[in-house]
């Protein structure tokens, strides 16, 4: 039987926030010094890190996270990551899983904005078990003077891969925009996976202004700013990019204990019940949403039986208060309670979508309960004040 999961495994709130390492996401291994016994690529994996106690191959214990050998030379070990889009960084995750008497005991995190250009002078990276990085192409790397980047997070001790010990986080205090990251380990070990929790800061001088784009997206800056329940699966996932490929990457919640014993519908077919689930975003951008996209894809026999979405125009310093005073004046619907289908795109447009103008936060409401894989919400960006 599954261990009951601990509300407290949460984390701190900045893990709330999108993940910008991300294999899915786009976030990228460019460069290791040894990846012996478990490659670098493992650190960015969305799912949890695994263990098979019977796994071995010819280079020694298979371990699901990166893991370089005994060092017996100079120096340390470390790993250049791609962001999977720039941003700013506000707390990381080291996640030692299973690496209980092989762990890296200490870490540490520098940050840049590079270039194509000076990315250009990264070696092709080949990921391969039981290999490390040539003397040559430590030569080549070295021209980035990566030891120079700006430490983010200074030299940490980490906690064993036990599941008491295992989540180590660390709050990063720069608010700076960055591209890349170097991952260092001291001396050497395993790593389970690594977060980076952020948010997307786009370019918007290289975007058109009149361009219809999804406000909410990831890619665009939108955020997770609260939500009601996320048992099975994350809010934020709503706003990831793609389509999902697993339930696990959509917001799934636990079903509701107050839900009626014998459902019954109204004139439209919509379930009447007494509860719902909600999730709030801040968009990456204010604007004028003209249509909306909720996807129940992967949700067959768990979606939810209906939705709206709600939108208002608050500042950064307002959002408290509006996780607490939901409804009119300040929330306006912009779609009003929709049925829903398994496992299905669902395209809204006006009239469904109502004009609310122009709106800088939204709120999506499910009921009873269940899942929904990504919300969509193109539209034009606007400044705050066009009202």
């Amino acid at each position: 039987m599954a261990d009951r999961p601990l509300t407290s495994d949460r984390g701190p709130k900045f893990t709330e926030l999108n993940d910008l390492v991300s294999q899915k996401a786009g976030g990228k291994i460019l460069f290791a010094t040894d990846d012996w016994f478990a490659v670098a690529e493992n650190l960015l994996k969305v799912e949890p890190a695994a263990f098979d106690k019977d796994a071995f191959t010819s280079y020694g214990k298979l371990m699901d996270g990166w893991e370089t050998r005994r060092k017996r030379k100079e120096g340390h070990d470390w790993c250049v990551v791609r962001l999977a889009m720039p941003g700013v960084i506000h707390g990381v995750e080291v996640d030692t899983s299973f690496f209980t008497g092989n762990h890296a005991p200490r870490v540490s995190l520098q940050a840049a904005r590079l270039t194509s250009q000076d990315e250009a002078i990264i070696p092709r990276r080949v990921s391969k078990m039981g290999s490390e990085a040539s003397a040559a192409n430590m030569k080549k790397v070295a021209a980035l003077k990566s030891e120079e980047w700006q430490t983010i997070l200074p030299m940490t001790a980490t906690g064993p891969g036990y599941s008491n010990t295992c989540r180590n986080y660390y709050r990063v205090q720069s608010r700076d925009r960055w591209t890349h990251l170097r991952f260092n380990i001291y001396p050497d070990g395993g790593v389970a996976r690594l977060r980076v929790y952020g948010q997307v800061i786009p370019d918007w001088s290289k975007l058109p202004a009149n361009m219809l784009m999804d406000l909410v997206a990831m890619e665009s800056g939108g955020v997770c700013v609260g939500y009601s329940n996320v048992h099975y699966g994350h809010a934020r996932n709503l706003i990831g990019k793609g389509r999902s490929s697993v339930m696990s990457d959509g917001w799934e919640t636990a079903r509701k204990i107050d839900r009626p014993a014998i459902l019954e519908s109204d004139l439209r077919g919509v379930l009447k019940v007494p509860g719902n689930e909600w999730a709030t975003f801040r968009l990456g951008h204010p604007g004028t949403i003209l249509k909306v996209v909720i996807d129940t894809n992967l949700f067959k026999g768990n979606f939810p039986d209906s939705c709206k979405v709600e939108a208002c125009n608050i500042g950064m310093d307002e959002e408290s208060e509006a996780m607490e005073k939901f409804g009119p004046p300040q929330w306006k619907l912009l779609l009003p309670t929709v049925k829903l289908s398994a496992d299905r795109l669902h395209h809204f447009d006006a009239p469904d979508v109502k004009m609310c103008g122009v709106v800088s936060h939204v709120r999506l409401t499910m009921a009873p309960d269940g899942g929904i894989s990504r919300m969509r919400l193109f539209g034009l960006r606007r400044n705050k004040a066009n009202l």
